[in-house]
């Protein structure tokens, strides 16, 4: 079932225009940020020029390929629904949380109503003994004024604190009335999302065994090792042609990328994710002949290493689910194969920042991430950058 329009190249000027224009400084406030028309000015020429772009790249065979149009059509919709997936879930957990704290709450209300009623009904146990008109009796009976003074104060004191305990009852049922009210509409809101997750999760494993078959079906073609290659080598071709235009368009910016000091942190970045390396800078094979292959769980969340700007978020063939940050200084760090993106283009995003989740799209067997980083446009070998194991 195909429930989401993929964007692939064809939505590459869209999402490179509002990245490019945002990295351009505009949202930064180091720099003056022109006028309204003037940035959407800008940002319509750089979108067009890149429509064109995107337009000579999707003409090629590669691209033209209907098997991986199909898998670019699937992956991107498993994207989608794992991030409704994540996001039910985070409303789940949340209206839990809401639920639980509703309840205690509601116990600690009545409970504090037992204990306003139990009082009151000593405060008129007492009034009953003294009768219906204590203040006559007290007049009657008593020859001392001042300890007539005395009892007619402590009367008086009762009487108001039996006043307070009736208002304090009525704010007390009240508030129980509203917290029943409220844990009534959660529940609702509950079993609402429940359902919801529940048609999410019978999407997702549809769409699942569709790419389980597409990928077979891409597997079948190769007849010999050989073709398979030849393959992997035209989806690396393909790739770097891309990239070559992302790098293009950012260094003939007017107005480069801010600096993020990222050449200072040079061999002490983190990890995007923890796992085991799978393959290593120039010994993978296809698209991964420039980066690092790391093996870990799908969904484990991948995070940046380094402040930047997402410029390109994105289905590509032999990446799959592609997600690039620019980091300033001509400095570029990929996240391919990713199950589903955690930032779009355009935003700002910090050391430690959740970028997407490990997934293995791009057709691949198993989860992993692909990193990659790049300088200058061209790939540079990541572990020179990022910090030794402990």
């Amino acid at each position: 079932m195909r429930r989401s329009t993929p964007r692939g190249l064809d939505g590459l000027a869209t999402a490179l225009g509002l990245g490019l224009v945002l990295t351009l400084g505009l949202a930064s406030p180091l720099l003056a940020a022109p006028s309204e028309r003037e940035a959407q000015a800008r940002l319509d020429a750089l979108g067009e020029e890149l429509k064109e772009v995107s337009a000579q790249l999707s003409t090629t065979r590669e691209a033209r390929d209907e098997a991986s149009k199909a898998l670019r059509e699937v992956e991107t919709a498993l994207a989608e629904t794992h991030r409704h997936l994540d996001a039910l879930q985070v409303e789940r957990r949340a209206l839990n949380d809401e639920i639980a704290d509703l309840e205690a709450r509601r116990e600690r209300l009545a409970g504090e109503r037992r204990e306003q009623l139990e009082s009151l009904e000593v405060q008129l146990d007492a009034f009953y003994r003294l009768g219906l008109t204590p203040q006559l009796k007290l007049l009657l009976n008593q020859d001392d004024p001042a300890r007539l003074d005395r009892l007619q104060h402590y009367l008086n004191r009762l009487a108001r604190a039996r006043h307070k305990r009736l208002d304090r009852i009525e704010r007390l049922e009240s508030e129980l009335d509203d917290t029943r009210q409220a844990l009534a509409e959660r529940g609702e809101r509950l079993e609402t999302v429940t359902v919801r997750l529940n048609e999410r999760s019978a999407t997702l494993a549809e769409q699942s065994a569709e790419r389980t078959a597409l990928v077979a079906k891409l597997d079948e073609r190769f007849a010999s090792e050989q073709a398979r290659l030849a393959t992997l080598a035209q989806d690396r071709a393909h790739a770097e042609r891309t990239l070559r235009e992302v790098q293009k368009r950012l260094a003939s910016m007017e107005r480069p990328p801010p600096s993020t000091a990222i050449d200072e942190t040079r061999g002490a970045l983190p990890w995007p994710v923890q796992g085991t390396i799978a393959s290593s800078f120039r010994d993978g094979e296809g698209v991964h002949l420039n980066g690092l292959v790391i093996r870990a769980a799908e969904g484990t969340p991948v995070k940046a290493v380094h402040p930047g700007r997402v410029v390109f978020a994105d289905w590509m063939r032999g990446f799959g689910n592609l997600l690039i940050v620019d980091h300033g200084d001509r400095v570029m760090t990929l996240h391919a194969h990713l199950q589903r993106f955690s930032a779009g283009v355009g935003s700002a995003v910090s050391r430690g920042d959740a970028l997407g989740a490990v997934g293995a799209s791009g057709g691949q067997g198993q989860p992993g991430l692909y990193f990659e980083v790049r300088r200058n446009g061209q790939p540079i070998d990541p572990r020179g950058w990022i910090a030794s194991r402990p």
